[in-house]
This record gives C-alpha cells, structure tokens and sequence, in this order.
C-alpha cells in the first residue's frame, strides 16, 4: 500500500489528550491557566440558590474569551464552535452550552466583566509587563448595530409628541362621556389610555437623549449610537473607543463614549491608568485632537511628561521643518512646542503612533473592532472589555512563549 490508512468512520478519530493534537504551548491552555487563578467570586455572587444548575462562570468566561481572541462575536456562531472545535470543547469541558444561555451570560455579568480587565492587567504586571515609561492613547470609531436609514429627527418626535396628546385628550373626553352602565369600547378601555401615556414617555425621553446629546437625529435601533466624523473622511453611526496602550503594547486604558471629540477624554484615560496600574504614566502621548490648554496645564500637577501638539504644530512634525512658534499666551502650551521641536520631542512623539496604532489595527482587522455585536452604550462597554482582555491574553501568550 502506499497510501497511510484512511478510516472516517473510526470510533476514536482523537487521542485521549487533546494536548497531543493541539500541543502543551496552545492558547488555549494558557487561557486556562489565567482564568483558573482569577478571583471569580463576582460572577459567582450574580447566581441564587435557587431554579436550575448552570454553566460554571469559568466555563463561559474562557469561551467568551477565546472567542473574542479569534474574531467570535456572535453567540450562534460560538455555539457552533463549540460543538466543532476542538479548543473550544477543551474549554467547554464537553459541555455545549446554546446562544441563548451564551449571549445571557455576556449580558448579565456588565461590571464583573469590566473588573476582569482590571484582573488581566495586574496579571501581566506580575509578570513584568505594562511598563509605564510611555502610555499612547487614542481614539477610534466603531459601526453600531443600527440602520442608518431607521433615523428619529427632533421635529418628527415633536409632531409625534403633539399627535399622542391629541389622542389622550380625546380619550379622556370619551371616558368622561361614556355611559358607566354600558360595556366600555376599545377607545375608553383603560388599557389603551396607560398605552397612550407610555408612547408619550417615550417620546419624551428620546427629546431628552437628544437634547442631550446635541445631535438632530435618533437611531431608531439603537438610541444611544451618534454619528461620527472618521478621520478619512465622512461620518459613521456608531461609538468612540479610547484605548490606553503602554510601552509595551499592553492595554492599561479601555472605554467606549458617546463623545464626538476627543478633546475631553484624555484625562479620564489618564486617571483610568492611574487605577488600573495602581501608577501614572511617566510619559503620555496623543495627537492633536486631545489637544487642549487645558489638558497640559492638568497633566503637569499629576506628574507626566505630555507630548500633545496642536494642530499647527502637527503639519509642521509632519515635515520636520519651519521656525519654532509661539502660540497663544499660555507658559504649558509655549513649553509644549518647545518640547515637541527639541531635537529629541518628534522621536517621542512618533513613538505613539508605533504604540497605539497597531493594537487598533489589530483589534479592528483581527478581532471584529470594526461592529460592535451589541446595542445600547452599557453593553457595548462589555464587549470592548472582552475584546480588550482577550488582546491582552493573547499579547501576554505571545511573550511568554518567545521566554
């Protein structure tokens, strides 16, 4: 014979240990080993005594994971996975979980899942990674699950706001007219009144949202998305995720926004450093849209070195050229250019764009960063944090294993 034996419908098309198919050093067992040592207690406390037994928090929180790790967002598509994947029915531990108990577990456990990341980070700070010396923040737009045709305008939700009015005064007239010895109509049922006033709380809170959000249109699918301008050019309905990426390629910063500019959330990136780490950056870096006056007279007291150009001075990194400029009457922002123009600043500088840029590339064309899977501003912080944490996993997977 010269062909190796070829049995499909073999008993035993595996062996024993799934380590020999996949091998002791695969992702899937360091994933294993992390969350194992978590504190899970969190998740844990979210489960009564009573109703039916389920799935271990460990369990659903490595497949979550894992999955988010290769580009998994979808809760039917992870349970296929999980019935065909060799990997995922390790971390399964035979168990095949449905979309449903899958998706229920990734929105019920919000803020345990947001604490997680915090766990990770201290994890790979144990292990000497997370270097504060230099931290590139950066912002980035992500897709909503929303229909941009399925759009609110504020005069539409004010007509609409008349219309309902209109209507409960009428069937308040024709309650007061209606006969209390007579069978009442389906006009004066009490049911379509309470009805009435709900579409009118509704309406009203979708007024509220957009006044608050200063924008002139609601997503019909997904309230709380905005449109927002991208850097090459046009507008997107989605979400701003700021990501804080130390020296060593390790996210110490997540968080999604509503904000349409950046300009007001480099301190808060900051101070999320600062309570992930337990340490402020040394160094911190982003470009000219987290630019404000402002912002470099806060980052002084707190002890880092800011390399934030304005818009001016970034043309001129850009070519490497032209005198120094004053700018405004502000000491900060004239010690800033001054930084920046130093025969050292552009290399500092530019060391941001080595940082943070490749983790949101990977992020956006490895992970699935480019739709978020979710609706509603509290969920999506839960999927950025599983996206988050499963990069840093892989990132600390990766640096073990060149050890």
């Amino acid at each position: 014979m010269r062909f190796l034996p070829y049995e499909p419908d073999q008993a035993w098309l595996l062996p024993p240990s799934v380590k020999d198919v996949l091998g002791e050093g695969h992702l899937c067992f360091f994933l294993h080993q992390v969350v194992e040592r978590l504190d899970l207690s969190a998740f844990e406390e979210e489960y009564g005594e009573e109703g039916r037994l389920a799935y271990a928090p460990a369990l659903m929180l490595k497949l979550w994971l894992y999955a988010y790790g290769l580009q998994v967002t979808s809760s039917r598509r992870l349970e296929q996975r999980v019935r065909e994947d060799l990997a995922f029915r390790y971390l399964a531990g035979g168990a095949t979980p449905d979309h449903w108990t899958l998706n229920d577990f990734r929105t019920r456990h919000r803020r345990a899942i947001n604490d997680l990341f915090l766990e990770v980070v201290e994890v790979a700070r144990g292990l000497g990674m997370g270097r504060l010396g230099h931290v590139a923040i950066d912002s980035t737009r992500v897709r909503a699950n929303a229909s941009r045709r399925r759009m609110e305008t504020e005069p539409e939700l004010r007509q609409r706001r008349v219309k309902t009015r209109r209507a409960i005064r009428r069937w308040q007239q024709q309650c007061d007219a209606a006969d209390p010895n007579e069978e009442p109509g389906t006009q004066v049922e009490a049911g379509y009144g309470e009805q009435l006033e709900q579409q009118l709380a509704e309406t009203q809170q979708k007024l509220q949202k957009l006044r608050k959000l200063g924008a002139r249109q609601l997503s019909v699918t997904d309230p709380d998305s905005r449109f927002l301008h991208q850097s090459g050019g046009g507008f997107t309905l989605g979400y701003t995720v700021d990501l804080a990426v130390s020296d060593d390629h390790l996210l110490v910063g997540q968080r999604a926004t509503q904000a349409v500019s950046d300009r007001a959330s480099l301190l808060p990136m900051v101070e999320q450093v600062q309570a992930t780490c337990g340490e402020g950056p040394q160094e911190v870096s982003a470009d000219s849209g987290f630019f404000s006056v402002q912002n470099l007279k806060e980052l002084e007291p707190r002890g880092s070195e800011g390399y934030l150009p304005d818009a001016h001075l970034t043309g001129e990194l850009k070519k490497r050229r032209g005198p120094l400029k004053m700018a405004g009457d502000s000491p900060p922002h004239w010690r800033m250019r001054a930084k920046l123009r130093s025969p050292a600043g552009p290399a500092r500088y530019r060391r941001r764009q080595a940082l943070v840029e490749p983790v949101i590339g990977v992020l956006k064309e490895q992970r699935g960063m480019r739709r978020f899977r979710l609706r509603g501003l509290s969920k999506l912080g839960t999927e950025v944090a599983l996206l988050c944490t499963a990069f840093n996993l892989t990132r600390m997977w990766r640096m073990l294993t060149k050890r």
